[in-house]
């Protein structure tokens, strides 16, 4: 049995292999290299020292935390609300069903809206507010990221929510807690471990954004995503792209490890062993 599952399990370290360690090792063999591919820390020297990869560094952290939040004050309330729907399966594939399309698309679907000739101008044009300039903003950045990242939020908290058992909100109530207790002491620490999968689902991404701070933000929101961007596409240089690469892997794996559910992971070694 045994040999079998390692059997199964070889092409599954293959594919991370070659598509995850391998590329991640590239990455950080040319953040070590100068353009003479001579071995340098110039790289990371540079990014230390440099105000303008610092303020894009706490641009990249501000933004994710922005989006982040105001994904899960939305996510939030919609999820316990799916809860409690009929039909609830339809109503998660019409959430589902944005994820589907390009993100590109996506962008450009919301530049028709937000521009100055779009929708959203005439009709508050029609309302005597006037066109208004709405895109190649921080608001217009937040807003399209954050609708792009909604599902990925919700999904996760509704899972928890689900999973919940009714009977402990019943016990609560029955104890004379109201709603709001209910949902202070029960509900939400119960259904943190989809709160955090979700943070990590949105915040991870957010911090790498670049397409969308161009054609939505027009530049205004400088984020480390766009300056890997700029050294890989315009500037050619690989090596301080690769840097930037690193950090934010780095940060990437930091957010993993203050999110990681310990409590959960624990509970399932401990059912494996007992079973």
């Amino acid at each position: 049995m045994k040999q079998t599952k390692r059997f199964f399990m070889i092409p599954y370290f293959i594919w991370i292999g070659l598509f995850v360690v391998a590329p991640l090792l590239l990455i950080l063999y040319q953040s070590l290299t100068n353009n003479q591919h001579q071995f340098t820390f110039q790289n990371y020297v540079t990014y230390g020292t440099s105000s303008t990869y610092l303020h894009m560094s706490l641009n990249s952290l501000w933004y994710a935390f922005l989006i982040t939040v105001i994904t899960l004050l939305i996510s939030y309330p919609a999820a316990y609300f799916l809860s409690k729907l009929k039909h609830q399966q339809l109503w998660l594939l019409l959430i589902i069903l944005p994820t589907w399309i390009n993100l590109l698309l996506k962008a450009y679907a919301f530049i028709g809206l937000l521009s100055r000739t779009g929708s959203v101008n005439s009709f508050l044009t029609f309302v005597g507010i006037g066109p208004q300039q709405l895109l190649f903003s921080d608001g217009s950045f937040l807003l399209v990221a954050t609708y792009i990242e909604i599902p990925f939020m919700i999904l996760p908290i509704y899972n928890a929510i689900v999973e919940l058992n009714p009977a402990l909100i019943n016990a609560s109530r029955d104890l004379g807690a109201t709603n709001w207790q209910t949902f202070r002491r029960v509900i939400f620490p119960l259904t943190i471990s989809g709160v955090k999968a979700g943070v990590q689902a949105v915040f991870i991404p957010s911090l790498s954004l670049f397409m969308l701070t161009r054609l939505i933000g027009g530049n205004r929101v400088i984020t480390l995503g766009t300056a890997i961007e700029e050294h890989f596409m315009t500037t050619m240089n690989w090596g301080m792209g690769s840097t930037i690469g690193v950090v934010l892997i780095v940060m990437m794996f930091i957010i993993m490890a203050l999110t990681n559910d310990r409590r959960k992971k624990r509970r399932e070694l401990n059912d494996d062993e007992e079973n």
